[in-house]
C-alpha cells in the first residue's frame, strides 16, 4: 500500500515516470492505479487526443511501442494504457528496447494481472533502473480485516471488528469485490458513519446470526444449541455455506485454541499477536481454551481432519452435506 501512495502522490506532483509496469496476483491495486492515471493525469481537454487503451488480446507488442512513440497534441504527456497485457506474456520481453529508451512525453501503463515478470531477464532488470516496477501482492486472510479498516478510516467511515469478518468469510479475499460492497454502504451511509453486522445483513444480505463466525463462537462457549440452530440453516443452505469452507474456519479456530493452551503468557496482547488475530476477539479464545481442555481440542482437530476429508469425498460413505455438518457438531460436543 505504501508504494501505491508514492505512486499516486508523483502523479500529484508530476514526477513521472515513462513506464508504470503494474503486475501481480491481485487485481485490485492494478486496477486502481490504472483508474488514477486513467482520470487524474490529463485533463479533459487533452483527454481527447492522448488517452488511449489498449488490450493485450488486440494487439502485439510491437503495436504498443509504435503508440508509445506518437508525440503528444497540445499537451505535457500523452498517457498510453495497456490493459490485460498479461496476454502477451509470450512477447512481452520485446519490450525491452523501448524501455532502454522509452519516449519521455508518453506514460505508459501497463496492467499485467495476475503474472509477474521473470526478474533474471532483461525487461524486467531495465525497467527496475529507471521506470517503476509495481507488484501487487495477495493479502492473506488475516490481514484482510486491517486493510478493510485502513480503507475505510481514509475515507471517514470506521468498521467493527465483526462486521470485517462477516465480509472476508461471505467475499473472500478479493479485494475488488469487498471493495465494491464497501462502496455501496458508503452511498447509503453518511461520512462518519461506523459499519455493523446490522447494516450489512440490511444492505447485503449477509446474516449477522447464521454465518461461520457466530458458529465458533457458539462452539467455543459450548451453546450447543445455538450451534445446532446454525448447522441447521447452513445444511439448508449448502451452496451459502460449503461444507469445507467451515471446516476450515473451524479448523483455525481449534488450532489456535490449541496455541492458546501451550502460551506461558495470556496476556492481551501477546495473545492477539502470536495467533495472529484481532485484540477484541481474545476473549473469545479465552472462553474457548477454558471450556476445551487441550487434550480436548486435539481430538476436535483431528476430527475436523476427518470431516475435511470426507467433505472432498475421501471415506464419505454417502453422507451429504446435511450429515458432515451434524458430523462437526457431534463430534465437537463429544469431544473427549
Amino acid at each position: 500500500m505504501e508504494q501505491v501512495k508514492k505512486i499516486v502522490a508523483d502523479i500529484k506532483k508530476d514526477e513521472l515516470k515513462p513506464i508504470y509496469f503494474l503486475m501481480g496476483e491481485e487485481p485490485y491495486y492494478i486496477d486502481s492505479l490504472a483508474n488514477y492515471f486513467e482520470e487524474n493525469l490529463l485533463s479533459e481537454e487533452e483527454k481527447g487526443f492522448n488517452q488511449s487503451v489498449l488490450y493485450g488480446r488486440d494487439v502485439s507488442v510491437d503495436d504498443i511501442i509504435s503508440s508509445a512513440k506518437r508525440f503528444p497534441m497540445m499537451a505535457k504527456y500523452q498517457l498510453l494504457i495497456v490493459k490485460e497485457a498479461q496476454d502477451l506474456s509470450r512477447t512481452i520481453e520485446k519490450l525491452v528496447k523501448y524501455a532502454e529508451n522509452p519516449q519521455p512525453s508518453t506514460i505508459l501503463v501497463i496492467c499485467y494481472k495476475y503474472k509477474k515478470l521473470d526478474k533474471r531477464k532483461a525487461l524486467y532488470k531495465t525497467l527496475n533502473k529507471t521506470c517503476v516496477v509495481f507488484e501487487s501482492k495477495p493479502l492473506y486472510d488475516n490481514q484482510i480485516p486491517d486493510w478493510i479498516g485502513k480503507v475505510l478510516k481514509g475515507k471517514n467511515y470506521t468498521i467493527t471488528p465483526k462486521a470485517s469478518l462477516l465480509l472476508v468469510e461471505f467475499l473472500g479475499t478479493d479485494l475488488g469485490k469487498i471493495n465494491n460492497e464497501l462502496e455501496k454502504l458508503q452511498l447509503i451511509l453518511p461520512e462518519g458513519s461506523q459499519i455493523t453486522p446490522e447494516l450489512i445483513e440490511e444492505n447485503i444480505g449477509i446474516s449477522k446470526d447464521f454465518n461461520n463466525f457466530e458458529l465458533q463462537k457458539a462452539l467455543g462457549e459450548k451453546d450447543f444449541k445455538k450451534a445446532f440452530r446454525i448447522i441447521d440453516y447452513f445444511s439448508q443452505n449448502p451452496k451459502e455455506h460449503p461444507i469445507l469452507q467451515t471446516t476450515a474456519i473451524l479448523f483455525s479456530f481449534f488450532t489456535k485454541i490449541l496455541k492458546y493452551h501451550s502460551l506461558a503468557n495470556h496476556d492481551k496482547g501477546n495473545v492477539a499477536k502470536t495467533l495472529g488475530i484481532n485484540p477484541f476477539f481474545v476473549k473469545d479464545y479465552a472462553v474457548a481454551a477454558r471450556n476445551y481442555k487441550m487434550k480436548e481440542v486435539s481430538g476436535i482437530v483431528e476430527k475436523l481432519r476427518e470431516v475435511d476429508a470426507k467433505g472432498k469425498g475421501v471415506g464419505a460413505n454417502g453422507a451429504n452435506t446435511s450429515d458432515l455438518f451434524k458430523e462437526i457438531l457431534i463430534k465437537t460436543s463429544m469431544a473427549r
